[in-house]
């Protein structure tokens, strides 16, 4: 991206200023994008999803429990965002700047595959929903349904390279839209709710299955997590904020709306049916929900809800894959050309390899479902790596009290940024040693990315603790293939 500042004299230097402050985001396009980005399919199915695990006692714990550790990391990010001004693209930057370019590109590239092997999830559930109207769509990988999502796919990607500005202004419009049937999702449900039924087994102790209240909180917050994906949203796009203060205020607005949707749509639906009741829905389970309460037209209402939600969902991952490469491209941690905007400032390259790379997983869609669901799961358990690296950076900025001159604010920060980190590394402890090590098999064949881009610059491709690093990964993967060669670890 040219720089606006640099020749302030001339009328060209002028006009592109002006093109350039033009293509800036405001606060509410930014929100909206954290907003997009977390509202997509999971809060569609969350009634079903959550009644597995645990009944209302132990939901109530976990979702008190999962909004302080997933608020310290909002927190964590608008800290950075407003201490570190001068680091854009978020997760990626603030690993890099804290643990060296390797941690860097590993954040980069583990946050990329997430977000584009979620978007062929998108389109699948999004075709799959459709089915509902269409039965020929089936489960969303039939040839017509993946012919679709192909056409939808292109679609969104030259909308978002006629300009980033467009695409978020559309990304606003389905964010309002996906709204409106949980606005009336929620209100319905507040007239029909039943404080006998929510009570009615309250810890679940006549369903054995469910385990202890400690097993139910614990399993049922591993769910949540999933559904937060995208609380990092505005501070990838910080580069492009009109102003730098809004990437904070987005985050946190974002969050707790966010989660004020969340816990509505998951305690009120355990007082319209009991545990076993939604635990045995079909998803999208809200569509249940409220078919129990209006009928069959409130299930057509959030299909059509989860069809628009999914679409906005779709444009804002969009937006944030190519971002992300294109972020740690600009420093050259990425290769070169990854760097390439087009007239409207829109990182064409990064979007095309993107979309590249969803188009050819929506086609080994049609021939092996399972190994690509399994993908899914081990994709989104590796964002939580990028994560981890952003609390840890801003637990480091706050011991050595860089950015804390004047004392301020640096004991608060301190104990946030610890409780972040502590809850990111208990999620990765969750996630288990098998997915450690099939992750590894993602980010082994990335090195040569890195690779390149350090040969480009010059410079060595690792200093001695990245060697040692990369190293550590090649013999994971390494255990992992041979693992699944042998049978004892599975996709």
């Amino acid at each position: 991206m040219s720089d606006p500042t640099s020749a302030h004299g001339s009328p060209a230097a002028s006009g592109a200023a002006v093109s350039a402050s033009a293509n800036k985001l405001r606060l509410g396009a930014l929100t909206a994008l954290v907003v997009g980005s977390m509202v997509g399919g999971g809060i569609f199915s969350l009634p079903q999803n959550m009644a597995v695990s645990a009944d209302a006692g132990a939901v109530v714990i976990g979702w008190a429990i999962t909004a302080v550790g997933m608020l310290a990391l909002a927190f964590v990010f608008q800290a950075l965002a407003n201490r570190k001004p001068d680091l854009d693209g978020g997760v990626y930057a603030y690993a890099k700047a804290g643990f060296g370019d390797f941690m860097g590109f590993g954040s980069a590239w583990g946050y990329w595959i997430s977000a584009w092997l979620g978007n062929v999830g998108y389109f699948v559930l999004l075709f799959s929903t459709a089915g509902f109207f269409f039965p020929v769509f089936g489960e969303g990988n039939t040839p017509l349904a993946i012919v679709c999502s192909s056409v939808l796919l292109w679609s969104v990607h030259f909308l978002v390279l006629r300009g980033i500005k467009e695409a978020a202004a559309v990304n606003v419009i389905t964010t309002i839209a996906k709204m409106v049937p949980l606005a009336l999702f929620i209100l319905i449900c507040v007239f029909a709710f039943k404080w006998s039924t929510f009570t009615s087994d309250v810890w679940g102790l006549q369903n054995p299955k469910l385990g202890s209240v400690g097993s139910q909180v614990r399993n049922m917050m591993l769910v949540t997590v999933w559904v937060f994906i995208g609380i990092e949203g505005a501070s990838v796009f910080s580069g492009r904020a009109e102003k730098r203060s809004d990437v904070g205020k987005a985050t946190v607005i974002g969050f707790v709306g966010v989660l004020l949707l969340l816990v509505l749509v998951n305690l009120l639906s355990l007082g319209v049916m009991k545990q076993p009741e939604l635990a045995a829905l079909k998803n999208p389970s809200m569509a249940g929900v409220l078919e129990r309460v209006v009928g069959h037209w409130g299930a057509v209402l959030i299909s059509v809800g989860l069809v628009i939600s999914l679409a906005g969902a779709l444009l804002s991952w969009v937006l944030l894959c190519a971002e992300i490469i294109f972020s740690a491209s600009r420093d050259h941690t990425m290769p070169a050309f990854l760097r390439k905007e087009n007239a409207n400032h829109v990182p064409a390259n990064a979007l095309w390899l993107t979309n590249g790379m969803i188009q050819l997983f929506l086609i080994v869609t049609l021939f092996s479902k399972g190994t690509y669901l399994s993908l899914i799961y081990l994709a989104t358990s590796m964002i939580l790596v990028p994560y981890f690296w952003s609390a840890a950076y801003a637990l480091l900025l706050a011991v050595r009290g860089e950015t804390y001159e004047d004392g301020r604010e640096r004991n608060k920060d301190l104990l946030i940024s610890a409780i972040a980190v502590v809850y990111a590394l208990w999620l990765l402890y969750a996630g288990g040693v098998k997915y450690v090590l099939l992750s590894a098999l993602l980010y082994a064949p990335g090195v040569l990315l890195f690779a390149k881009a350090k040969r480009e610059a010059g410079k060595p491709v690792f200093t001695g603790i990245e060697t040692i690093v990369f190293a550590a990964v090649i013999i994971a993967a390494l255990i992992a293939a041979f693992g699944l060669y042998k049978g004892f670890l599975t996709l």
